[in-house]
């Protein structure tokens, strides 16, 4: 339940308060030159707050203990840490004893008969700066391939994109805090979020996910599809409400004739309403797909809720929080798909290899 993947597989441990979180990479490619610049440069995106709200300011110095030698991964597991230093568990005594509504304190309770109140313990946001680290190595083996992958904010409460993120220049998400590509529905998604703020609320969002120059063939018969393996991984992240690939929803409204990918003579498709994969197998065509994530359920508000013993009570508002967990959260799909696509693609690769 803490691991991810097949021949590329991950692992992470530790928890928002705790000593340290961290994260074991299994089945990772050797000789790969390990772009520290890139690790520390997604880890950065994953700590943007663009209203300054969240005062929790954590180094996220990555200490790696086996797996690495000579700036090479040498093919054996790659372990690491990273230290909690900026932890206030004192802002959580209340909700020792009081269930904070929409979070995972009840579910956690009832499962394992205790649970973290720090922070979150397990299920908080914080182990996704191990997926962050872990999808940096899956990023750096894709790289080879001219595989590239890009997340975007495309929907922020009201305020979205006026149409499919995979029609703007990309580079556009380069020029504002919240890594979409239209900078005037970037401005109008913070004024937004500041609205937000001032009311002690919070809000939810929509990210965009576009996989360039990815080769036909990858993904598994059933039940390990490319489709069904990149859902599990959005939906194994914090607040992630749902997965949505090519036309998706639109699909019941639709006829086969409006959306069937006709193929060209270079057997491309004149569209993509697939989403780059048939059959739960890529087609050769730009794989992109869309998560939806919840407000986050800590907010600066006092809240009706009930203590361990069932007994009506108030939960008033503690610790620091985010608005939204967008832009946090644009690096961790983004390596979580990276970290999807190296599994398939390493299966890929020994069907074609098939040296015995």
């Amino acid at each position: 339940m803490n691991s991810f993947g097949n021949l590329f597989r991950i692992s992470t441990f530790g928890e928002s308060h705790g000593k340290a979180i961290g994260g074991i990479v299994d089945g990772c490619p050797s000789n790969l030159v390990v772009d520290y610049d890139l690790i520390q440069q997604q880890l950065a995106l994953r700590q943007k707050d663009p209203l300054d709200i969240n005062q929790r300011k954590e180094l996220d110095n990555v200490e790696f203990v086996s797996g690495i030698m000579h700036g090479k991964t040498t093919g054996a597991p790659i372990a690491f840490f990273i230290q909690n230093k900026d932890t206030k568990s004192e802002d959580y005594t209340q909700e020792s004893t009081v269930l904070k509504p929409s979070h995972g304190h009840f579910s956690y309770w009832k499962k394992y008969n205790i649970y973290d109140y720090r922070g979150g313990g397990r299920a908080s946001a914080r182990e996704t700066a191990c997926r962050v680290v872990c999808g940096c190595f899956a990023m750096m083996f894709l790289k080879q391939y001219n595989i590239h992958i890009e997340a975007f904010t495309t929907q922020i409460g009201h305020v979205k994109l006026k149409n499919h993120f995979c029609s703007y220049d990309s580079a556009e998400a380069q020029k504002n805090a919240l890594h979409c590509p239209d900078n005037a529905t970037a401005q109008e998604m913070l004024a937004f979020l500041s609205e937000i703020a001032v009311s002690k609320d919070s809000i939810g969002c929509v990210i965009g996910c576009l996989i360039s120059n990815v080769p036909a063939g990858l993904g598994e018969p059933v039940f390990d599809k490319l489709s069904a393996n990149l859902a599990k991984a959005m939906l194994s992240i914090p607040a992630a409400k749902g997965f949505e690939y090519g036309s998706g929803f639109l699909s019941a409204s639709k006829r086969g004739s409006e959306i069937n990918d006709l193929f060209t003579h270079d057997f491309h498709t004149k569209t993509n309403y697939s989403g780059g994969i048939q059959a739960g197998i890529s087609n050769g065509n730009p794989v992109y797909f869309s998560v939806p994530f919840k407000p986050i359920p800590s907010i600066m508000q006092e809240q009706p809720s009930i203590d361990l013993d069932g007994n009506p009570c108030v939960l008033k508002a503690a610790g620091r929080h985010d608005v939204c967990v967008s832009p946090r959260v644009v690096p961790v799909v983004e390596a979580m798909a990276a970290i999807t696509i190296v599994d398939h693609l390493l299966y890929y690769n020994a069907y074609k290899t098939n040296k015995f």
